[in-house]
């Protein structure tokens, strides 16, 4: 009878424990989790702090003794794994209840031991109305000094998921929310123009942003927390939740002397065993190949942690199946915005050493959630990172309605291989509350196909500052009542149509950057200097991406 130790539950072990079952009714599955919960909903935590989420119980998602029911596992909690004994093929247990310690005896080992908050050592991190938000533990205190203290002011560490999570909810019960965010944007995974969508509507929402900043210290001051910034700046506040990152919980596997990376990840291969052939590692812990740069990325999120669960299971039944990789793909709620992300953003690309125009191009617009004469349409932004052959290198959108859907299918798209080319091929459903009968991703499909085929060619919003006004022109082609809202410093402005007429106002020895609202109308514009015989390029998103990323938050 083959006998199988996991260590770690949630997505990962008691995934794979369950999995293996189905698939093996007389194996014998131990699980061990040194905490009380073997299963319950990370990502919803943040709502239950909230009341988003009322009933705490909503959030397990398989109780110890339900799982024992239906799977028949030996479930161990309150039970920590402190070695792993590769050679005897046993690990040392203690019993965080009674605190004896014993030996476990496996044929096959599964590592499952997540992630953990990092907590960043600067004086006064252990106060005790400092939160992290990882685990039930952490949700009963965090909802606990919320019930009793009721604090009036919160500050959050950190602008990635559970950060502007926490900031929602935080608002949401009344409390005065001020972000604290080291780098000049919150969520990372998405560039700075999109992300100054998400500032706007933070700001909207009477958060105060501190951008650029990171948090020093802590300390009492008059009996009230204060927490002291890298410029000085003092911020009274009542309660603070560290949201700064995760780290992964290798140490058990590096002290058995499996292999680790440079990120200090558990190193898997494509069947997700690591350094030694009867042990298995998934979720937060491990090192995954990126499906679109091909380097070894942490990257905790549950989707994937859920698909290697399933692998896993089946690769110890006796299968060979190989997990790809993965593509980050994931979505969050910000007030009323979803932002959603795939593969890699223009930062990540940079950092690879790739170049725009060479080894990657940008689409760039702002399409309607659905068709804009049935009531409700929403617009989006939508930005799209593409090789030269058209392969898709990564995706992002913000939005009201419609992020998620849209991202689902360039993800998915991008999973199987599919280029830009195809965005514009796919017959997506259309009806009017839903969409158009030119999908926003069909039409950044077109955009991209106009590019790679030497139609139009695209211009970003960071790059028009540096332009040589003697060898370039802006031209802005939205109607005067939009001009008398705001136009690009120095541009020239004839109505698109007008431009035919006027097109004589125009230097020909210039290259003419098109400007519209959101691109649509400087593509025919472009069309139409280009067959008059001059040079022209797309400000890509037009004057809405422009100004937004120029806004002062």
């Amino acid at each position: 009878m083959k006998k199988i130790v996991i260590v770690g539950g949630v997505a990962g072990g008691a995934g794979t424990a369950a999995r293996m079952r189905r698939l093996e009714e007389d194996a014998q599955i131990i699980l061990l989790e040194k905490g009380d919960y073997i299963s319950f909903a990370n990502c919803g935590l943040p709502y239950y702090i909230g009341n988003e989420i009322e009933d705490r119980d909503d959030l397990l998602v398989m109780t110890v003794q339900g799982m024992k029911e239906r799977f028949d596992i030996d479930i161990r909690v309150k039970h920590e794994v402190f070695s792993i004994d590769r050679q005897k093929k046993t690990v040392s247990v203690k019993n965080l209840i009674d605190q004896t310690t014993y030996e476990e005896a496996y044929d096959t080992l599964v590592l499952s031991p997540g992630s953990t908050p990092f907590i960043p050592d600067i004086p006064g991190a252990s106060d005790e109305a400092v939160f992290t938000l990882w685990n039930m533990f952490d949700t009963d205190r965090l909802k606990g000094y919320v019930l009793a203290n009721k604090p009036q002011k919160a500050l959050v560490a950190g602008g990635g998921f559970i950060g502007l999570e926490m900031v929602e909810n935080l608002r949401g019960l009344g409390i005065d929310v001020t972000l604290v965010e080291m780098l000049d944007q919150v969520m990372p995974n998405v560039d700075f123009e999109m992300a100054q969508i998400v500032h706007t509507a933070l700001k909207k929402h009477d958060v105060h942003l501190k951008l650029g900043r990171r948090l020093d210290s802590l300390a009492r001051i008059g009996g009230k927390l204060t927490a002291t910034l890298d410029n000085g700046e003092q911020v009274e506040t009542d309660m603070v939740v560290m949201a700064v990152g995760v780290r992964p919980q290798s140490g058990l596997a590096k002290q058995a002397g499996l292999a680790c990376g440079e990120k200090g990840g558990i190193i898997v291969d494509k069947f997700l065993r690591t350094s030694d052939e009867n042990i298995y590692a998934l979720g937060d812990a491990i090192e995954v190949k990126h499906l679109v740069s091909a380097k070894l990325v942490m990257i905790p999120l549950a989707g994937p942690a859920n698909k290697q669960a399933r692998i896993c299971a089946d690769n110890i039944h006796g299968d060979n199946l190989a997990y790809r990789g993965s593509m980050g793909s994931s979505v969050a709620k910000v007030f009323e915005l979803t932002v959603a992300s795939t593969g890699l953003n223009e930062r990540q690309l940079k950092e690879l050493g790739w170049s725009e125009g060479r080894e990657y191009f940008v689409a760039k617009t702002h399409a309607w959630s659905h068709a804009t004469y049935y009531p409700g349409s929403t617009q989006m932004a939508l930005k799209v990172f593409y090789a030269p052959d058209g392969k898709i290198l990564g995706a992002s959108a913000v939005g009201k309605e419609g992020v998620d859907k849209r991202m689902d299918v360039i993800a998915t798209t991008m999973y199987f291989g599919g280029t830009v080319h195809d965005l514009g091929r796919l017959q997506l459903c259309y009806a009017p509350p839903y969409s158009s009968a030119k999908d926003p991703v069909n039409m950044i499909g077109f955009m991209a196909e106009n590019n790679l085929s030497g139609q139009c060619r695209f211009i970003s919003w960071d790059q028009l500052d540096g332009l040589d006004p003697q060898k370039y022109a802006v031209l802005d082609v939205r109607e005067d009542g939009e001009v008398a809202r705001g136009m690009i410093d120095g541009a020239i402005h004839i109505p698109l149509g007008q431009l035919r007429s006027r097109i004589s106002e125009l230097d020909k020895n210039k290259t003419i950057v098109v400007c519209c609202a959101i691109g649509l109308r400087a593509y025919v514009a472009c069309r139409i200097l280009t067959g008059h015989g001059f040079e022209a390029i797309d400000l890509s998103g037009g004057y809405t991406t422009y100004s937004m990323a120029h806004r002062k938050i």
